[in-house]
């Protein structure tokens, strides 16, 4: 498979528009607008249930929207998800890796899944990148959830993505795990790679975020620039809007 470059900043990744999804009776998120450039990091924050999970499903092309639409990757959210999906790397709530396989194995099975290159300097490459080389033939069993996490985030590497979407990053991860964590989504993002993680933590995500955004009651109901908050006017401002859309 032949990796394209990351678009050039500026560019947007994610823009959508009008996103509406429901399960039955029961709408999960209504009308919800975003977008998100290249070499830019974007925080959803939202308490537990507010729709975050159910948003990076539908950008990942893993739930169709109930109605809206717009563009992932600069391509249609619901004509082209096949092509979307050869750009998105996604970090779920579980690492999804093969226990009984090694970690150079787990990587060579998904790398040949997706038509990538499954030679040993790439998977090498890819297991160093998130310090996992010294433990390559050792079997994910015996891996903590951190570095089962770190192994699922190499396998994302080995695609070269142009979009990141990361629900609770740093769970699972020990103090080092999270610095190690944001070295490498920091390295991405100056490569021109977007990021949008979400999180219902404060924590050490939105030291790298450019964007914060809250998404309550199935919409966004802030999106700024997080230079242009404190951490207390951001506390203040998600105790409101979760109040009054959780």
């Amino acid at each position: 498979m032949t990796q394209q470059a990351p678009p050039p900043a500026g560019q947007r990744v994610i823009d959508i528009q009008g996103i509406r999804k429901a399960f039955g009776a029961n709408a999960v998120l209504e009308e919800v607008d975003l977008s998100l450039e290249a070499g830019e990091v974007l925080a959803l924050l939202g308490p537990n249930g507010a729709g975050k999970t159910t948003l990076v499903k539908i950008l990942a092309t893993l739930l169709r929207p109930s109605s809206g639409g717009g563009r992932v990757t600069g391509f249609d959210l619901l004509k082209e998800p096949e092509r979307i999906r050869r750009q998105v790397g996604i970090l779920a709530h579980g690492s999804y890796v093969y226990e009984d396989l090694t970690a150079q194995e787990n990587l060579r099975f998904w790398a040949t899944m997706a038509g990538l290159p499954a030679d040993a300097g790439a998977l090498q490459k890819a297991l160093a990148a998130v310090d996992l080389e010294s433990v390559a033939g050792e079997r994910a069993r015996t891996f903590s959830s951190g570095m089962k996490r770190r192994l699922a985030l190499a396998r994302i590497l080995l695609g070269a993505p142009r979009l990141l979407l990361l629900d609770e990053p740093y769970a699972g991860l020990d103090q080092r795990g999270k610095k190690w964590l944001e070295e490498v989504l920091l390295d991405f993002r100056g490569k021109g790679g977007a990021v949008l993680m979400a999180t219902h933590s404060f924590g050490r995500g939105l030291s790298i975020a450019d964007r914060v955004a809250i998404l309550a009651g199935g919409r966004i109901v802030l999106n700024r620039p997080r230079a242009s908050l404190d951490l207390e006017e951001l506390h203040r401002l998600y105790a409101l809007a979760t109040e009054d859309g959780g």
